[in-house]
């Protein structure tokens, strides 16, 4: 997709001279789809100079600013491994309270399902019988009734299945009273909060570890190279990266970075980045100026320790996940105070102004959302929260992105949008989804090859290849 000031039909114009930021947005799965368009970029060879992320976007960003981007999209790396399933997963005790519930429901449903079989038995007797198998029928008949008969024995069921039942109660309680207990235990080492036993049980159902730490790893194999060395802490591989990427700024396939995040306490945007040293002074100079000193923090001086805290409050999401507890420097405007940070979906704005003041003069947005829906589009509803969460992501990030479009073209030279025609995987769908268009199972992995296409058919053919006809005609 590619939006122009120019009248219908004129190309969007594209030059390899401007500088051009990436802005990657999306929640959850759509990392994936970043994933695609990423590998697509980089097999074209196209010039990024700034890498942007927020959500999803902010993990991509990271691996692209440093060369990485393979990581994501390969066989065996983040988005098309094994164990990508268990992103976004239920809390520990939630889950294990949730399958005792469940094994409790099944076992209380075990003397019914075998009354219930009786009624198959005895049809299936009678039809013996109307085939002049009596003898049969009647064998078949007596065999459950004395299968019923030992099943519903004083010593057997009636005895086993209470203290089945009982145990998986016991079980689920345990559960949520050992999350409960950690909760209760974490709150004063990390941060006050006022909440009934509730809500510290079921508020924020769903973790961002698993995911967190999976880039983490896939973070530090990428950096250590050959080397077997164990993995750092999270600060140390934070200061890790941003080292190599600072000293390797210039280099083909290095980049600058931009991340966003929202602080939930000060109700403000935080920007995180690392600029070459021309833009690094003009944009913090900036950012000062306009009384936003509090909100940026440069990646190569104070906010040295906050890399992996930008990513885990960007994979954070509203409502459902926790927010991330950021410890600020004792030497910044915020001086030490632990403050909650998450990601914003409507932040797709906010990255692209920051762009804008990075030096960026052509931008080109990555989103795994749709285009707004038209009339005979409606599907089925989704009633689980997983679902139900995903479609009003989604449909934030469209509206979002959506605004953004029509504010960005007077701010550069260029803007130009990659984004799927049809989407079915959610933003928590990390195991896949059922697509009802086309009547089977969309997998994760398709969702990266689609951002893979995608780019070459709205970008890459359209636009990058055009521009460099024009460019070799004009040089002939």
């Amino acid at each position: 997709m590619i939006t122009s000031d120019a009248p219908a039909g004129t190309p969007r114009p594209y030059s390899t001279r401007l500088r051009t930021a990436l802005v990657l947005t999306g929640t959850g799965t759509a990392g994936a789809y970043h994933a695609g368009v990423l590998r697509a970029l980089g097999e074209a060879g196209v010039r990024i100079d700034v890498v942007a992320g927020r959500g999803a976007g902010a993990l991509g960003a990271i691996f692209a600013a440093v060369d990485g981007a393979q990581r994501l999209w390969d066989r065996d790396g983040l988005w098309k491994g094994g164990g990508i399933a268990r992103g976004y997963a239920w809390r520990g005790p939630l889950r294990i309270a949730g399958w005792a519930l469940a094994a409790a429901a099944g076992l209380l449903a075990l003397p019914l399902a075998l009354i219930g079989a009786g009624v198959l038995v005895a049809l299936f007797a009678i039809l013996l019988s109307l085939v002049t198998l009596s003898a049969a029928s009647s064998a078949v008949t007596s065999w459950y009734g004395r299968t019923l008969e030992a099943a519903f024995a004083p010593a057997a069921l009636p005895t086993i299945v209470p203290r089945l039942i009982v145990f998986c109660l016991l079980a689920a309680a345990l559960a949520l009273a050992t999350g409960l207990a950690i909760s209760l235990w974490q709150a004063p080492a990390r941060r006050r909060v006022r909440a009934g036993l509730l809500w510290r049980l079921f508020g924020a159902p769903v973790a961002t570890a698993s995911l967190l730490e999976r880039a983490q790893r896939e973070l530090w194999n990428l950096i250590r190279g050959a080397a077997a060395i164990p993995p750092p802490t999270g600060i140390d591989l934070g200061r890790r990266y941003l080292e190599l990427l600072s000293e390797n700024l210039g280099q083909p396939g290095f980049r600058e970075l931009l991340l966003v995040a929202h602080d939930m306490d000060a109700r403000r945007d935080l920007v995180f980045a690392l600029l070459c040293d021309g833009h690094r002074q003009r944009f913090f100079a900036r950012a000062a100026d306009g009384g936003r000193a509090a909100e940026a923090f440069d990646l190569a001086g104070v906010g040295r320790d906050h890399l992996i805290d930008a990513l885990a409050a960007a994979l954070a999401i509203p409502v459902a996940a926790e927010p991330h507890l950021l410890r600020f420097p004792v030497e910044g405007p915020w001086r030490g105070e632990t403050h909650r940070v998450c990601d914003r979906p409507g932040a797709l704005d906010r990255l692209i102004e920051e762009a804008e003041a990075a030096g960026a003069e052509q931008i080109v947005i990555v989103s795994a959302s749709p285009a707004p829906g038209r009339p005979h589009e409606l599907s089925t509803g989704r009633a689980d929260m997983r679902g139900r969460s995903a479609e009003q992501l989604s449909s934030f990030e469209t509206a979002s992105l959506r605004d953004a479009i029509e504010r960005a073209p007077g701010r550069f030279a260029g803007v130009f949008v990659v984004r799927p025609p049809h989407n079915p995987v959610g933003a928590l769908d990390f195991g896949g989804a059922f697509d009802e268009r086309s009547d089977r199972r969309f997998s994760l992995g398709e969702l990266v090859d689609r951002g893979y296409e995608d780019a070459y058919r709205q970008f890459i053919e359209p636009v990058v290849a055009a521009s460099g006809e024009r460019i070799a005609t004009v040089q002939s």
